[in-house]
């Protein structure tokens, strides 16, 4: 009788579980009724209303388990009787998706829109400091109406003499090197000269002058360059007067100064920067001789050009190796046969200089070997060591041009023999002497075909 008691206290324990389970459909209807269990012969008092809060609440409980994450961190939350309450709108009101600044198609980190400025009410982003326009009061004690529609700027004052100098100097320097007169006239542009505009040739051609023939043909270039983008010809001629009037100073550094500006002046009218009667103008006035000395090579030259045809535009001649290799190939042989007449080390040096291709020097070695090879007796052939050793000492012939030199006198020797039959035993006789003057090495010594 006992187990049976037990069995039954079991199953009403089970039917009252309220984690677990509802009221029947009977117990729904008695709110006020009570009920009584017997657990172990003891009967016990349930209150219906207590059954009835825990079913709520676990209903609710049930509810929440149901929300997503989502829905969950909307501000659902229990009341004290088991009431889901609801802080903001439910998920599917369109105030609802209005609110939430996520991605409304589930896409992205979750992350703000906008980086956290594009919600209504909100003045940009974190951070975001914004000038608003001083406002000017009228009865501000310091107003001034002339100060409302002023327009500041940066004012650049112009240069000096001693600026002028050390700006513009390295400009015309560099210019010497890459010949780029459409650069040149932009820094130019970008100075305030003021006064010293007129003054920019005038530097131009001191520092051709000072420099090789075809700086000189670069600085006319240049002339002709600014004259109407940075300077105007009022200002070119007044700079070729200045020019003038310094010529004595110029001849201390430069002693061909006289001549040189003279050529530039008939270049400059050949390129219509300066007035075809400027020349003309100086007639009757000049007392410095040096002036008078500009002003008759130039007068000679535009003489030349009206009754000659004299290409003036030429007149500086092609530097370096924008000249042909025919014409290149000629210099060389008129220079080794003055030096062979004259014996002036020191001026076939310069003049081997003045052709600026230092690429083509081995052209210079390959002609003095053959001039050696084509001549009778040893005059030329010590005349020509005494101009190797001393070019090849200082750097003026580099070692690989001077190898290359006499490689290719090495593979033209069968042509050379044809000529001059006996030009092996020459030509082994001038290597042992180089090689003994220190011009050569050992290995290209030994590279001397015989025959």
């Amino acid at each position: 009788m006992s187990i049976r008691r037990i069995k039954l206290a079991k199953q009403y324990i089970k039917v009252y579980d309220l984690s677990d389970s509802y009221m029947s459909g009977d117990e729904e209807k008695s709110n006020s009724a009570k009920i009584n269990n017997e657990i172990n012969g003891n009967w016990i008092t349930v209150p219906a209303g207590t059954v009835q809060e825990a079913r709520l609440k676990a209903k609710a409980k049930r509810r929440l388990r149901k929300n997503s994450s989502r829905d969950s961190g909307r501000g659902d939350s229990l009341s004290d009787n088991g009431d889901t309450v609801r802080f903001g709108p439910p998920p599917t009101s369109p105030k609802g998706k209005v609110l939430d600044r996520r991605s409304r198609q589930g896409k992205g980190r979750g992350l703000p829109k906008k980086g956290g400025a594009g919600g209504k009410g909100v003045w940009g982003t974190p951070g975001q400091v914004y000038e608003d326009e001083q406002q000017v009061d009228v009865r501000d004690p310091n107003y001034d109406e002339d100060q409302e529609n002023c327009v500041y700027e940066t004012v650049v004052l112009p240069l000096d003499e001693d600026a002028f100098v050390r700006t513009v100097t390295p400009i015309v320097k560099e210019y010497f090197e890459h010949g780029d007169a459409y650069e040149v006239a932009e820094l130019l542009s970008e100075l305030n000269l003021g006064t010293m505009r007129s003054d920019v040739p005038l530097l131009a051609v001191s520092l051709a002058m000072e420099a090789k023939a075809s700086h000189r043909e670069l600085t006319s270039r240049l002339l002709s360059h600014l004259c109407g983008r940075v300077l105007t010809h009022s200002e070119v001629e007044a700079a070729f007067h200045k020019l003038l009037q310094e010529l004595p100073d110029l001849v201390l550094d430069t002693p061909t100064a006289p001549r040189l500006v003279g050529q530039f002046i008939a270049r400059a009218v050949a390129d219509h920067i300066l007035p075809t009667n400027f020349v003309e103008g100086y007639k009757g006035r000049v007392d410095c001789g040096h002036t008078r000395a500009a002003l008759d090579r130039a007068a000679v030259l535009l003489k030349m050009r009206r009754e000659t045809g004299l290409r003036i535009d030429n007149l500086w001649g092609l530097g370096g190796g924008q000249r042909p290799v025919n014409q290149l190939i000629k210099e060389v042989n008129l220079l080794l046969k003055e030096y062979v007449l004259s014996g002036d080390v020191a001026e076939a040096e310069c003049c081997l200089r003045e052709l600026e291709v230092p690429h083509f020097h081995h052209q210079f070695v390959y002609e003095a070997i053959v001039m050696v090879l084509e001549s009778s007796g040893d005059t030329t052939l010590r005349m020509i060591l005494k101009l190797l050793k001393p070019l090849y000492d200082s750097s003026v012939i580099t070692v690989d041009q001077m190898r290359r030199g006499y490689e290719r006198v090495y593979m033209d020797i069968a042509d050379i023999n044809i000529d001059v039959p006996c030009a092996y035993s020459l030509l082994e006789y001038f290597v042992d002497q180089s090689f003994s003057s220190g011009v050569i090495d050992k290995n290209l010594r030994d590279l001397c075909p015989c025959r």
